[in-house]
C-alpha cells in the first residue's frame, strides 16, 4: 500500500485497492498495479473497483452509468418518506433516467424488508445503462422490477397514465457552462447523465422542467414526484410545479444546507 501512496494515489483509496485485490489473503498483484494505472490517470476510484456501495445495496458501476452520490441516497430517503405516507400496499414506481439501477433498486429492497412488495418501471435512454441496471437486480436477486428503454416517458406504457403511486427522478441538472469548470474527473462519467440545456433562461434545468411538466399526467391521483435538482433551481422548481398544476409541492434541503430535492404532490 505504501508504494501506491507514494505514487500519489491517496491513502484510502490505496487501501481500497488493496482490499479489492485480496483473495483469501493472496494479492493479486498484477490487478493491482493495472488498477493502480488506472486511477493514476484520473480514472474514478469508483470505476476502477467495479462497484459501489449505495444505500443497503452494493452497486456495479462502469463508465456507462453516473457514479452513485450522497444527495441520492437522500432523494431515497424522501421517496420512502413520501410511500409510508400514503400506506399503499402495492406501490407502483416509475425510476425515471435509471443508470446503475440506485434509487428503483434501493425502493424496492428496503421497501421489502418493511414487507411491502413494490412494482419498479426503471427507465432510460441508453441501453448500455440498462444493461447495467438489469445486472444490479440480478446481483440482488430483486424481482418485481422491469426496464424500459426511453427518453424520460415517451416509451413508458400508456396504460400506467394516471395510475403511478411514485415517480422519482435524478436527471441531469448541471449546465453547459457550470460542467466546464467542474472536476475533469466527472468528464469519465457519461456526459448525458451530468449535463442539460438551459431552459427558459436557467442553467441546466430542461431535464428537471420536462419531467415536472410531464409528471402529473401520470400520476394517481394520491401520487407523488421526487425528483433532484441543482442547488441553483429552487424558485425554477417551484414554479414548474404550480405551472404543472400540482396541489402541493415543497423543495427540501439536502444535508449540507442545499435546496436538491423537488417533493410535488398531484392532489
Amino acid at each position: 500500500m505504501a508504494d501506491l501512496v507514494e505514487e500519489g494515489i491517496a491513502a484510502h483509496e490505496a487501501r481500497w485497492l488493496v482490499e479489492e485485490f485480496t483473495s483469501d489473503g493472496a494479492l493479486d498483484e498484477a490487478a493491482l498495479a493495472a488498477a493502480a494505472q488506472r486511477r493514476l490517470r484520473g480514472e474514478p476510484i469508483q470505476y476502477v473497483i467495479g462497484h459501489w456501495p449505495f444505500r443497503s445495496l452494493d452497486l456495479e458501476v462502469d463508465p456507462r452509468v453516473l457514479i452513485p452520490r450522497p444527495e441520492t441516497e437522500e432523494l431515497v430517503e424522501v421517496a420512502l418518506t413520501m410511500l409510508a405516507h400514503m400506506d399503499v400496499p402495492a406501490p407502483l414506481i416509475v425510476d425515471l433516467g435509471c443508470g446503475s439501477g440506485a434509487i428503483g433498486l434501493s425502493l424496492v429492497a428496503e421497501l421489502g424488508d418493511w414487507g411491502v412488495v413494490a412494482t419498479v418501471v426503471a427507465l432510460d435512454e441508453s441501453s448500455e445503462a440498462l444493461d447495467v441496471a438489469r445486472a444490479n437486480a440480478r446481483r440482488h436477486g430483486l424481482d418485481g422490477v422491469s426496464f424500459v428503454r426511453s427518453s424520460w416517458f415517451d416509451d413508458l406504457d400508456v396504460s400506467l397514465r394516471g395510475r403511478v403511486d411514485l415517480i422519482v427522478a435524478n436527471p441531469p441538472y448541471v449546465g453547459n457552462d457550470e460542467f466546464a469548470q467542474l472536476d475533469p474527473v466527472l468528464r469519465h462519467e457519461p456526459r448525458r447523465a451530468i449535463v442539460a440545456d438551459d431552459k427558459n433562461g436557467v442553467a441546466g434545468f430542461d431535464a428537471v422542467q420536462h419531467i415536472i411538466a410531464e409528471a402529473p399526467a401520470w400520476l394517481a391521483p394520491h401520487g407523488v414526484l421526487v425528483c433532484e435538482h441543482a442547488n441553483v433551481h429552487r424558485d425554477a422548481v417551484l414554479d414548474a410545479a404550480a405551472r404543472a398544476g400540482f396541489g402541493q409541492y415543497e423543495d427540501r434541503d439536502d444535508l449540507a444546507g442545499h435546496p436538491r430535492v423537488l417533493v410535488a404532490r398531484r392532489r
